[in-house]
């Protein structure tokens, strides 16, 4: 898998849980987000392009997991991912 770019857009709290949102680019079928929280419980993924999307975008991870290294699979044609990260 091709390495993917990371960019953390928000961070704020929901309760006792962290959730960071971000977005992810790359270039091949996936790789690992590193989400900036310690333990990712829960992730949403969208794939976001300027055309259509054969394929959603899918989580190759058991949750809860370390949220440095959340592991995801697409298609070639998804380059753009947005994601919301919920953990601490």
């Amino acid at each position: 898998m091709a390495a993917l770019t990371t960019t953390i857009r928000k961070r704020t709290i929901f309760g006792n849980l962290r959730v960071h949102f971000g977005t992810t680019t790359g270039s091949g079928t996936g790789g690992e987000i590193n989400t900036g929280l310690r333990i990712c419980d829960h992730i949403a993924l969208t794939a976001n392009k300027s055309g259509v999307v054969a394929d959603a975008v899918t989580l190759n991870e058991t949750l809860p997991c370390a949220g440095s290294a959340v592991t995801i699979i697409h298609t070639s044609g998804c380059s753009y991912v947005e994601w919301m990260a919920v953990g601490y």
